[in-house]
């Protein structure tokens, strides 16, 4: 699928192995996390709309480009919060809208119980982060309430998927690229990720 992007860079493979590991603790692990959003958004951001513009060297002028477009980002909580401050460290001007939805543990189903977008939209691209594309159903939720809003670009960026989220939200948003670090095997009978990580919030805040 010519949307799916699975970063080959030798840095994120190298830190996605030491993420797996189950001996990782969790200061560790949120490290990763945020050096492998600062690595993702380099790879997820390679299309965006540039205006030229002129600088003032201090030997003279020069043509030189600005990115115009305002950018939001959408963590979906709680495990996508750690991807924020990475992609920060690229992009220190984007916008922070926060959207709770949890996974329903019988029905493997998203539910909602947080959103604050105003009411019309802010930005024109939105990057919505979660590090596990599992089900794909958080995902999915998540694209639908950004396009009721009205935004036009939509990009979800995270770490691992599974193939069955990456055919959930490709076929549910045919229109929205995926960049990942890794697609996995498949999903288990209670939905994680295999080999995966494990719960990536877990692993993130230590609970």
């Amino acid at each position: 699928m010519s949307h799916v992007h699975v970063s080959q860079h030798p840095l994120v493979l190298h830190k996605l192995s030491v993420l797996r590991d189950k001996e990782t603790d969790h200061r560790a692990f949120r490290e990763l996390v945020r050096e492998l959003a600062l690595l993702l958004t380099y790879e997820a951001t390679r299309d965006l709309p540039l205006q030229p513009k002129t600088v003032t060297t201090p030997m003279g002028e020069a043509k030189g480009y600005k990115s115009e477009d305002a950018i939001g980002l959408v963590p979906i909580l709680r495990a996508g919060l750690g991807l924020v401050d990475g992609v920060m460290e690229m992009l220190p001007n984007v916008q922070v809208w926060h959207i709770g939805l949890y996974r329903d543990e019988k029905t493997l189903r998203p539910v909602e119980y947080y959103n604050r977008l105003p009411t019309a939209p802010t930005v024109q691209v939105c990057l919505v982060l979660d590090p596990m594309l599992a089900t794909g159903g958080s995902a999915v939720a998540t694209v639908d309430i950004l396009k009721r809003w009205g935004v036009s670009r939509i990009k979800f960026m995270g770490l691992i998927a599974a193939p069955e989220g990456v055919e959930r939200l490709s076929k549910a948003h045919p229109d929205v690229p995926i960049h990942v670090a890794s697609i996995d095997d498949r999903l288990n009978e209670i939905g994680f990720i295999m080999p995966g990580l494990g719960d990536a919030g877990d692993r993130q805040f230590g609970t």
